[in-house]
């Protein structure tokens, strides 16, 4: 990896940006008594903070964030109604209706049930056989429709999460991350602002049982909109929250904690953190060179380098001296360089956590340089290569 940088970067050291080819040792910003989190500006995708988040974890009831997505896009394209009906099979009543003993809406044994209803079950109360009606209905078995899971979570970007059923009740070879759960809550968000509202539903009636959302986050009065919780044992207690502040969107997602209390607490102070301890601040205007990279065997030793529009970074409020950029590229780059080529990328830390990754492009176009200027980047290469 090379480095190199312009004079418009010692500005950013007044916001306390430090820039260095070899980044030291940084430490977190936030404590948290989670074992895994990770959490997001859902606007920019700006990473707030980051702990074991690819550490693959149970989803648990947070898995059904993913069996909403298959619903949704379905509703989207054109394939499902909300106003479509589904039937409770003795399956459904069994594994998550009211002999099943989780949580659940209550549906009746071989009563049709309204898939808008369905949906709030599944979202407000977390209902097991709200999910497996849906499975059933929309795919013929619940294996069926977790495969479908799986397959719609590649296609959106999820690498790891894997889905073997569709309420995320413990089964093997069933997994997602804490990174993946915080990504497909700001696809929902961002995709299906029509039902991501079910979220933010503090309660729901139906079939004269009245049950209020089981996201500790609503009742806070924070800004809080959703998601889902989520408990097993084998990856503890976990949450996907979101809060909305001063035009301000954080979602995070966070897994092995305690208790349902510590969960709550946890929750609330990292949100809450997040929204209140960073501020938008444009570091390049769109077209403004950002740094250098060095060419071999070109008409100049280096080429300038942009990005496709305004860099903007999120800067810690307090701290700024944890906060840390580097540009990285493979280099020397070779000669020709055509204006636009990929060349590189400027990387943010805040704290040990990677914020964010700007790609950046030649600002200019480099020709294959005369046989001297070629022979001297030949030699710089030997002597100095090797350090690399």
């Amino acid at each position: 990896m090379q480095l190199r940088l312009l004079p418009p970067l010692a500005g950013l050291l007044v916001f306390g940006l430090l820039l260095f080819s070899q980044i030291p040792a940084r430490a977190q910003l936030f404590e948290t008594k989670a074992a895994q989190v990770f959490m997001i500006d859902a606007e920019t995708g700006t990473v707030l903070f980051s702990k074991d988040a690819d550490k693959p974890i149970q989803p648990a009831s947070m898995g059904k964030l993913m069996t909403m997505e298959v619903v949704f896009n379905a509703i989207k394209s054109g394939r499902l109604k909300l106003d479509d009906t589904f039937v409770v099979s003795e399956n459904a009543w069994r594994k998550g209706g009211a002999p099943s003993g989780t949580s659940t809406m209550f549906a009746k044994l071989k009563s049709s049930i309204r898939l808008e209803d369905l949906i709030q079950g599944v979202t407000v109360q977390a209902a097991n056989d709200g999910c497996i009606v849906i499975a059933e209905g929309m795919s013929g078995s619940e294996d069926n429709f977790a495969a479908q899971m799986t397959e719609r979570a590649r296609q959106i970007g999820l690498k790891t999460s894997t889905f073997v059923n569709s309420t995320g009740l413990p089964a093997d070879g069933q997994q997602t991350t804490v990174r993946e759960l915080a990504q497909l809550a700001v696809h929902l968000w961002r995709d299906y602002p029509d039902f991501y509202r079910y979220y933010g539903q503090k309660d729901f009636t139906w079939n004269k049982i009245s049950q209020r959302n089981r996201n500790p986050l609503l009742a806070m009065d924070i800004g809080a909109d959703g998601l889902a919780v989520g408990a097993s044992e084998a990856s503890g207690f976990g949450i996907v929250g979101s809060i909305s502040h001063n035009g301000t969107r954080v979602i995070a997602a966070m897994s092995g904690l305690a208790n349902d209390k510590e969960r709550a607490e946890e929750a609330r102070k990292l949100l809450d953190w997040g929204v209140r301890s960073f501020e938008k601040t444009e570091i390049f205007a769109k077209d403004e060179v950002v740094g250098e990279a060095q060419v071999f065997g070109g008409a100049k030793s280096g080429v300038t380098l942009k990005a496709k529009g305004p860099i903007d970074i999120f800067l810690p409020i307090t701290n700024r001296d944890k906060l840390t950029a580097r540009i990285v590229y493979n280099g020397p780059v070779a000669a020709p360089v055509e204006e636009g080529q990929p060349v590189g990328a400027l990387r943010v830390w805040i704290g040990d956590t990677l914020s964010q990754e700007t790609p950046l492009f030649a600002a200019e176009s480099i020709g294959v340089g005369t046989l001297p200027q070629r022979a001297l980047d030949a030699v710089k290469e030997l002597a100095v290569g090797w350090l690399r």
